[in-house]
């Protein structure tokens, strides 16, 4: 009699029920997987064989048939290996199949039958519980994080003996997690760089705090050491605490990339990615032959920060577009396509020059203006025209570097004002399935960013001037929003826009 033990598989973030059909044959004794298994599936056969032996059951004698259904979708990774032995215990009459019903089970097995840790484990937990399942058994070091998902009963084992003895003798005890507990851990955070160490660059400070408060993407040029790298390692200080759908996706992106840390199961802070020059294509959006997700969604809900962002090559930038504008990445192989999210914000730096000092008081620039030319347009128009806030960030003067008593506002400070415009973006979109003013479309842009008729003036002599675009005219438009929230202001005014206007034509 054939016996059917549930696992699930891993697609993009979502997974997907698997059913392991275990059949024993008179036949001489070995072990077939079929079901379009990898090379990790296949190898489960001799760490199952081992696990078995080493957990003091016997394993039998015959044929051991093992189809992972359906058998038609690629199954990879090394959650197969604790249900095969669980459906191969059924099958040899050590557990009873009917206390199996309504729970699945997930874990790779070492030789000596203890469980490792496997990736995506949240995922796999989440999919699970839309198809029905009551009851999912993971390794220990697993059990947390997939605790996470509620209305789900999770037991974390140390070995396949542990597993087995629940149906028998001694039940496990049900692993819970405090999700609210974690959220809350990472709210007070210490962080090693504060804004009040930054002299002077207010203008730069305010475009900043804009950019954080309404998710915008912004760009700072500057001669070098004028500052723009260590704002940037400031701006993960302002970001807001991550919201509960938010923390759940990113843990889920994290746990499947094996960048999730064993004693935090749930993602607490808002990424910040910095990337070197010399990242690939498929590095930044992701890719492979089983595509897994690159650093575009490792900053979702987060910073992709990119300094000297002309030094990328020009591909590698062109890749960004389609992720800024659609928040998400769509990676197409010849088997299969792969979404992942990319709803992050960009924030890159670069010199005005070649040799960094163009327009510079101190130095003079030694560049030809082929060089600039050359220099500059390794950025396109149509990457500039998705980045919200392009300023410039001009050496600190004599006075601003020696100024010990100026008093700048803190991180914290600044956090609090950004927190409060996020959660009136939050209350406002409740119901329009978005979290801030970035990722409004062109209709709800015109139903959230109404404008007076001396607003609307100012806005046709800047289309008129400087020859706006309708993508940039809707841009201007979502950061004049943002501005009026940071002002808890419910009317975008002039003022508003002028401001927008100066952040986004310097």
């Amino acid at each position: 009699m054939v016996c059917k033990v549930t696992t699930s598989t891993i697609i993009g973030l979502n997974s997907y029920k698997t059913d392991v059909e275990v059949d024993l044959v008179n036949s001489l004794p070995s072990i077939s997987i079929v079901g379009l298994p990898d090379t990790a599936v296949n190898e489960a056969k001799e760490r199952v064989r081992s696990a078995i032996k080493n957990s003091s059951f016997s394993f039998p004698q015959k044929k051991v048939v093992i189809n992972l259904a359906p058998a038609d979708i690629r199954k990879e990774g090394t959650n197969y290996d604790l249900p095969i032995s669980i459906g191969i215990l059924i099958e040899d009459g050590v557990i009873e199949e009917d206390k199996t019903r309504e729970c699945a089970f997930l874990g790779e097995l070492s030789l000596d039958g203890s469980l490792r840790k496997i990736n995506g484990i949240l995922s796999h937990v989440l999919g699970l519980k839309n198809c029905g399942i009551k009851t999912v058994f993971v390794p220990e070091v697993n059990a947390k994080e997939a605790s996470l998902c509620e209305d789900i009963t999770v037991f974390g084992a140390k070995t396949l003996a542990d597993v087995v003895n629940h149906f028998i003798e001694t039940p496990l005890k049900a692993t819970k997690t405090s999700v609210e507990e974690y959220l809350a851990s990472g709210i007070d955070k210490d962080y090693l760089y504060d804004f009040k160490d930054v002299k002077g660059q207010q203008k730069a400070k305010r475009a900043l705090e804009i950019a954080a408060a309404g998710g915008h993407n912004l760009l700072m040029t500057g001669t070098p050491g004028s500052g723009k790298t260590l704002m940037a390692k400031c701006f993960a200080s302002i970001l807001p605490p991550l919201e509960l759908s938010e923390a759940l996706e990113l843990t889920k992106i994290y746990s499947i990339s094996g960048l999730l840390a064993s004693d935090n199961p749930l993602m607490t802070e808002r990424p910040f990615r910095a990337v070197h020059h010399t990242a690939s294509a498929n590095g930044i959006t992701g890719g492979g032959n089983n595509p897994k997700p690159g650093e575009i969604t490792l900053a979702h809900r987060g910073v992709l920060f990119l300094d000297e962002i002309v030094e990328f090559p020009r591909n590698v930038l062109e890749v960004l577009r389609q992720p800024l504008e659609d928040g998400e990445i769509v990676i197409s192989r010849a088997k299969q396509s792969v979404k992942y999210p990319a709803d992050f914000m960009l924030l890159a730096a670069m010199n005005p020059c070649p040799c960094g000092f163009l327009g510079d008081k101190e130095k003079q620039c030694t560049c030809t203006e082929f060089q600039i030319n050359r220099y500059r347009s390794k950025l396109s128009g149509p990457l500039l025209d998705r980045i919200d806030i392009q300023i410039d960030v001009p050496r600190l003067t004599t006075e601003e570097l020696m100024n010990t008593n100026e008093i700048s506002e803190t991180s914290f400070q600044i956090r609090n004002r950004v927190i409060n415009a996020r959660k009136i973006q939050k209350e406002r979109y409740k119901n329009e399935g978005i979290l801030t003013n970035s990722q409004l479309t062109s209709k709800l842009v015109k139903k959230y960013c109404q404008t007076d008729d001396s607003t609307k003036e100012i806005l046709k002599l800047a289309i008129k001037k400087y020859n706006l675009s309708g993508r940039r005219y809707d841009r201007i438009l979502k950061l004049s929003r943002t501005v009026a929230d940071l002002d808890n202001s419910e009317q975008i005014m002039s003022k508003h826009v002028t401001q927008a206007l100066q952040y986004r034509l310097d």
